[in-house]
């Protein structure tokens, strides 16, 4: 079916702010017993429970953290959810609710939005999320959006960065290193087609990569994965600014050392060929990528019979004395101090 592109489009002015909320909205259905009102008054009501509430925020700004001339808007709105799940669920929580606060230009039509919204819709639906209120206002720079996740957790299962034990294993899941390298093949693409705008990218040997930059995913299945094995973690966090950084941020809260293995860093094949092609370091890049989003922790050395045949976790490395320092063991057993080179929010 050939798309129509004449159909009109509607300025969001005409809507005005509650029009377009409910607008927006109208689809998203309630799944948590704790959310007894979501959108549509002054305030969100959710019941707390005996447990735990977790509450993280992030602000995503056009052309600081995404660019809207390779990054679909149904795919930015899955994402920016995505980015807030995956603190909660490095909680060893459970997210239950989010708010999405825009601020837009007058470039963006309700057609464009509606689109955003579809991504929004489309996690809620997935991760089993309740949309339960937020905010719209005009913009003169773009595209700003910011998500608050709330989430729960049982007080005896949260864990936090600073808890690393000397002699623990450090695990991580997935693979590293994939967005970045997803963002760099799209940057490419985007240089080459400036130059000539009638250019056809062949995508299909980057598509693991690109993925993993457009659409990632929240490890919630991880979660569900150590309660099956019974296996708590003793330190944890998400992997958004950089493998690195996050060692670095469990190492200094938990005044620990570690030795992170070279060769024991997960790569996938795409990382690795299109390191060749791009003549990039594959260690550095799932060092200091970001935004893998994947889970880096800590456990007890008697777990590892528990998680040692699992292919979405890897031992990578293993918390040593303070003393000891941060260290990087080569491939050709050489240590080298760790340092933080990943995303800086405040980096221009």
């Amino acid at each position: 079916m050939i798309e129509d592109k004449n159909k009109p489009l509607t300025s969001i002015a005409e809507l005005g702010e509650f029009g377009l909320i409910n607008h927006l909205t109208k689809n998203f259905k309630i799944q948590h017993k704790s959310t007894i009102k979501g959108v549509g008054d002054d305030a969100a009501v959710i019941n707390i429970t005996k447990n735990q509430i977790l509450v993280t925020t992030d602000l995503l700004i056009e052309g600081v953290h995404f660019d809207l001339s390779y990054m679909p808007l149904k795919h930015l709105g899955y994402k920016a959810v995505m980015v807030n799940l995956s603190d909660v669920y490095a909680m060893n929580g459970d997210a239950t609710q989010i708010t999405v606060s825009l601020a837009v230009s007058n470039r963006f039509t309700l057609e464009a939005l509606e689109e955003l919204y579809e991504g929004i819709h489309l996690a809620c639906v997935t991760y089993g999320i309740d949309l339960v209120g937020g905010d719209t206002t005009s913009s003169t720079k773009g595209l700003l959006i910011s998500i608050t996740a709330i989430g729960e957790v049982k007080k005896d299962d949260v864990v936090y960065r600073n808890t690393a034990k000397e002699s623990n294993l450090l695990v991580v899941t997935g693979d590293l290193g994939a967005a970045y390298l997803g963002l760099q093949v799209l940057e490419r693409e985007k240089q080459v087609f400036e130059v000539n705008p009638n250019s056809q990218p062949d995508l299909t040997n980057y598509s693991y990569l690109i993925e993993r930059q457009l659409k990632p995913e929240a490890r919630k299945d991880i979660v569900k994965l150590l309660k099956d094995l019974d296996v708590k973690p003793t330190a944890m966090i998400d992997i958004s600014d950089g493998l690195s950084s996050e060692i670095l941020h469990i190492c200094t809260q938990s005044k620990v050392g570690c030795d992170l293995y070279e060769e024991k860093i997960p790569l996938d094949p795409q990382v690795i060929s299109t390191c060749e092609e791009f003549d990039l370091n594959s260690t550095t890049i799932a060092l200091s990528g970001g935004e893998d989003y994947e889970l880096l922790f800590t456990i007890s050395q008697k777990d590892f019979p528990k998680i040692k045949a699992n292919p979405h976790l890897t031992v990578i490395g293993h918390i040593t004395e303070e003393s000891m320092g941060v260290n990087l063991v080569t491939r050709a057993n050489q240590k080298i101090k760790l340092t933080a080179q990943g995303w800086n929010a405040l980096e221009k």
